[in-house]
């Protein structure tokens, strides 16, 4: 049985891009040590972000027409 991916809509690729957008304005600020907590406790949030904006586009790929 083969998976058939299909493109996602475009609110889920939105939703995906927004998240990945946050995720490296977190890492960015975390490195260049723009928010107060350090690189450890910003890069920790900017890993979840990223996290969801892979799980949000996998999710639109694989269940569109479902």
């Amino acid at each position: 049985m083969a998976l058939r991916l299909t493109p996602p809509t475009k609110n889920m690729f939105y939703l995906s891009s927004a998240l990945a957008i946050i995720a490296i304005a977190l890492y960015l600020l975390g490195v260049f040590g723009s928010i107060s907590g350090g690189f450890a406790a910003v890069g920790q949030y900017a890993f979840w972000a990223a996290f969801l904006a892979w799980v949000a586009m996998t999710a639109g790929v694989c269940m569109k027409g479902v």
